[in-house]
């Protein structure tokens, strides 16, 4: 049974049949955390044109997020994480000189990221320099626990934290097997001991990637990707350095 024939088992003669559908589509995106068109179509038993149709209105209003592979996801007004379009330009100005100053330092690509509900947005970045690099994902918009900014972030708020923003468990990311929530916990504890979090291609396929939380109201993260060619302990060890005194000198000010 979709998800509009069991509400229209309980059908008010008074409901306005277009409002009642984008609510059905927000209960969904907030008890799944992402819907594409055409489980949203699905779900509605209403074409895919007019579910994108739905969707697009929502996201324009704030309600709505796109995300990667189209994926669209609860938006700021529904994650209570608000900052208007001028609170993140301030932001990214404050912070584009702390940037700037690391990716030249390390030659690597850098990324500004922010928390919006169970996901990171990739705010600011800058690319790196070397001939073998990672690209810029910004405007792109991940889950948390599957970026090393969004980790960072993570075990920064703490564990009471976990259960608000993901209620019913972690959702399927990429095809694999979500982990349970103890183990995200377990993680967080291990990056709560060495004050950064790594990223072993959970966002993208051969990318390493570690980050540090930098701040709170609004959670925010830097973070360094390099390709997983690259990698090993030594490089991990610099990198991490570089960006715990980037984090520390942010803090201080």
């Amino acid at each position: 049974m979709s998800y509009s024939d069991s509400v229209a088992q309980n059908a008010d003669p008074y409901r306005v049949e277009s409002v009642d559908r984008a609510m059905q589509l927000l209960d969904l995106l907030t008890e799944r955390g992402a819907l594409s068109v055409t489980e949203a179509a699905a779900e509605l038993s209403v074409a895919a044109s007019t579910a994108h149709r739905l969707l697009t209105t929502m996201t324009h209003r704030g309600f709505v997020e796109q995300g990667e592979k189209r994926l669209y996801h609860p938006g700021s007004k529904l994650t209570g994480q608000r900052a208007d379009g001028n609170q993140l330009r301030q932001i990214v100005r404050t912070m584009r000189p702390h940037v700037e100053s690391l990716a030249h330092r390390l030659n690597e690509t850098v990324h500004l990221l922010i928390l919006t509900g169970p996901d990171v947005r990739f705010l600011d970045g800058v690319e790196g320099t070397q001939w073998l690099r990672v690209g810029l994902r910004i405007g792109s918009r991940t889950p948390a626990f599957a970026t090393s900014g969004g980790k960072a972030i993570l075990a920064d708020l703490g564990d009471a934290s976990i259960p608000a923003l993901y209620p019913t468990g972690l959702p399927r990311w990429r095809d694999q097997q979500p982990a349970p929530l103890d183990a995200l916990r377990r993680e967080l504890a291990h990056v709560r001991g060495r004050g950064y979090a790594v990223n072993f291609g959970e966002s993208e396929p051969n990318v390493v990637a570690i980050g540090v939380c930098i701040g709170r109201e609004p959670s925010l993260a830097l973070s360094v990707a390099i390709p997983k060619e690259r990698y090993d302990e030594n490089v991990e060890k610099a990198l991490a350095r570089e960006l715990l005194a980037t984090a520390a000198s942010i803090r201080s000010h």
